[in-house]
């Protein structure tokens, strides 16, 4: 049964009561005049509204529907007018040095006073309390996300791990892909935990104790290795949607590893064979030179020739249209980690990562002395080609499987 909507002031947002931010149920209690004083705008408290009520959205454990559908109930009885004005609001909060106004006068002892003596105790006390009751709700929200970012962000550093200093660089200017992907999200988790959660009424939310608690209290390797089998899951669902006969490929090397004396190089030639069919028969070499020659005809090193002059596309050439899904390299604006000449910084990673997994799987095929070096080289490869596959299938638009919930492998 749908809740009642209750509407704020004439300006305000419609969404569900169980929605709304206290912040802006507040603010719109006091007059126009009141609001100038303390420097507070119509559109931040529009852009407040907004974002705590997709939070409690997505923050709704007792809606068991998709996040999606909660989203759209949210802000059902939000006209496409209001939308507008919303982004026109959040357009103008974003820009110039507003944010960094709002937090000095958040952190002001100075301002503090002043309001308080504006507002009077009583109100300026549920001023406070309606702040920080969004505020938690906001913080709860920002660490779910970030504890379901976790998976893609432990395949992203496996296939970026398999490559050497000289691929990184040739691909970004900065240090940016030497960074640990998942020991910057736990760093971000943690900052969350220790200032945030810590300091908020999160009672007054939906967060549990699994919310509320260290995520990694052994250090990030337990961590990895957990999601490390998560990835390998969703390696394989994508392939299969994908292929369905190529997950056999995949298993089948795993099993080679575990019961094969030549396991080696029976897993090797498995996943060389995965590699070359799944971005083949997606992508046939002919449909893999149109999409170059239409998005990225001055990239070099994505065509060659052959011994017959016949013009055919590289590995990487195939490698880039397979994890664009074919679809149109846009231009961008370069920034200090990407140049915005041709293919992006991530699609051309996970390009990259695949050419090189599969080059080392190679070299481990023909190499094969059942050392147990060997065996850690292609498990560290297997590692990186499943990350690389996983999140490559994901931007190419093969499968429409929504992002893992929060806490998923629960940690």
């Amino acid at each position: 049964m749908r809740t009642e909507v209750r509407r704020g002031a004439v300006d305000g947002l419609v969404v569900r009561a169980e929605y709304q931010s206290r912040f802006a149920v507040f603010a719109r209690t006091l007059d126009s005049a009141l609001l100038s004083t303390l420097r507070i705008t119509e559109s931040t408290v529009l852009v407040m509204e907004a974002i705590v009520s997709l939070c409690k959205a997505l923050t709704n454990d007792s809606d068991s529907r998709p996040w999606q559908d909660r989203v759209e109930d949210c802000f059902s009885d939000v006209t496409e007018e209001r939308i507008h004005e919303l982004f026109s609001a959040f357009a103008e909060e974003v820009q110039g040095e507003r944010p960094l106004r709002w937090m000095v006068d958040f952190k002001s002892e100075n301002y503090k006073d002043f309001v308080e003596r504006l507002l009077g105790a009583a109100r300026y006390r549920l001023l406070v309390q309606a702040i920080k009751e969004d505020g938690a709700v906001v913080a709860l929200a920002l660490r779910r996300g970030v504890r379901a970012l976790t998976p893609f962000a432990v395949a992203w550093s496996d296939a970026v791990n398999l490559m050497s200093k000289d691929q990184l660089k040739a691909v970004t200017k900065t240090d940016l892909l030497s960074m640990s992907a998942v020991q910057m999200l736990l760093s971000f988790d943690n900052f969350l935990g220790e200032k945030l959660l810590e300091t908020l009424p999160m009672e007054v939310t939906a967060a549990t104790a699994t919310d509320l608690s260290d995520w990694a209290p052994d250090g990030v390797d337990p961590l990895v290795t957990k999601f490390r089998a998560f990835v390998t899951e969703a390696s394989t669902k994508r392939v299969e949607r994908a292929n369905s006969a190529l997950v056999r490929k995949i298993r089948g090397a795993r099993d080679a590893l575990k019961y094969s004396d030549d396991g080696i190089s029976q897993a090797a030639n498995s996943l060389i064979e995965l590699v070359d069919r799944i971005m083949r028969e997606k992508f046939p070499p002919k449909k893999v030179l149109v999409w170059i020659d239409a998005n990225i005809p001055e990239e070099k090193g994505l065509t060659f020739r052959d011994k017959d002059g016949i013009r055919k596309p590289t590995k990487r050439g195939e490698a880039l249209c397979f994890v664009y899904g074919g679809d149109t390299v846009t231009p961008r604006e370069g920034t200090p980690y990407d140049d915005g000449e041709g293919p992006d910084l991530i699609h051309e990673v996970l390009a990259l990562a695949l050419v090189t997994a599969r080059n080392k799987l190679q070299d481990l095929k023909h190499s094969d002395q059942g050392t147990p070096q060997e065996r850690e080289q292609l498990m560290t490869v297997l590692s990186a080609l499943e990350g690389a596959l996983m999140l490559g299938l994901t931007l190419g638009a093969y499968t429409e499987e929504p992002l893992p919930p929060a806490g998923i492998p629960a940690a």
